[in-house]
């Protein structure tokens, strides 16, 4: 039995185990591991616990991307790539092969047209003018459509993480092709075709999947609990779905 059987039962969507499947995906993206500045890693020792796994998972760079809430985690580059760089430093001296860079993943809140405004945002991408960001899990949030405005005039090329998770969008799936159809990249959550946030949003990680409209994968890491599940993940028919698009992670 696998561990996330184990862990959540049969509750869900049954992968593919008998054909042999490698990962071509060697750029992992979207994560909480710089230690003790959001919901993620608490110490360092975690940090690099994690990214040697990423390591024997098979990935050759991480792209972590700490949260950035103005009312709550109000990070910016001035704390994160100082404890960036301790995290590189600690990689090279235990030998961990893996490339390690840290991004941001902002929420559409009430303070982000002020941040867009300021510029200086935690960006990735081979031109740094990819911005990651998040909604709210209940609702659209009211100021939504000005700051993708804001952010494209400004340059930016917005991915929007987890759609899947957002059920106001899951409900009207129509909402997914008008987001593409303004330029806006989307990325899933692996964790997401097993059914680990729950079955509506693994539901809508597969109509997205099936239907062409993931530019990105990520495995939201917090923690090993998440790490324990993504070999699952990985195997499932729904990642191996999404792994035939020429997704944008292996070009970060």
């Amino acid at each position: 039995m696998s561990l996330f059987n184990k862990i959540f039962g049969t509750k869900g969507i049954p992968s593919n185990t008998g054909i042999p499947f490698v990962n071509p995906i060697h750029v992992e993206f979207h994560s909480h591991l710089i230690f003790g500045v959001d919901d993620g890693c608490e110490t360092i020792d975690q940090s690099i616990e994690l990214l040697r796994d990423f390591e024997q998972l098979g990935m050759k760079k991480v792209v972590t991307t700490p949260h950035v809430m103005s009312d709550f985690y109000k990070n910016s580059k001035e704390n994160i790539y100082p404890l960036r760089d301790q995290i590189r430093q600690r990689l090279k001296e235990e030998n961990i092969q893996i490339e390690f860079d840290a991004a941001a993943e902002y929420m559409i809140d009430d303070g982000f047209e002020k941040k867009i405004a300021a510029g200086d945002l935690l960006t990735f991408g081979k031109d740094n003018k990819h911005i990651l960001i998040e909604l709210p899990f209940m609702s659209e949030p009211p100021n939504l459509n000005a700051c993708l405005f804001e952010l494209q005039i400004a340059g930016y090329i917005p991915v929007l993480a987890h759609p899947e998770r957002y059920l106001y969008y899951a409900n009207d799936r129509e909402k997914y092709i008008g987001l593409k159809e303004r330029g806006i990249l989307l990325q899933l959550n692996i964790l997401s075709c097993v059914g680990y946030y729950s079955k509506p949003v693994a539901d809508a990680a597969e109509y997205l999947v099936l239907n062409n409209l993931i530019d990105l994968v990520g495995s939201d890491t917090h923690h090993k609990r998440h790490m324990q599940i993504l070999p699952d993940a990985i195997q499932h028919k729904i990642y191996r779905k999404v792994c035939e698009a020429e997704l944008l992670n292996n070009y970060l």
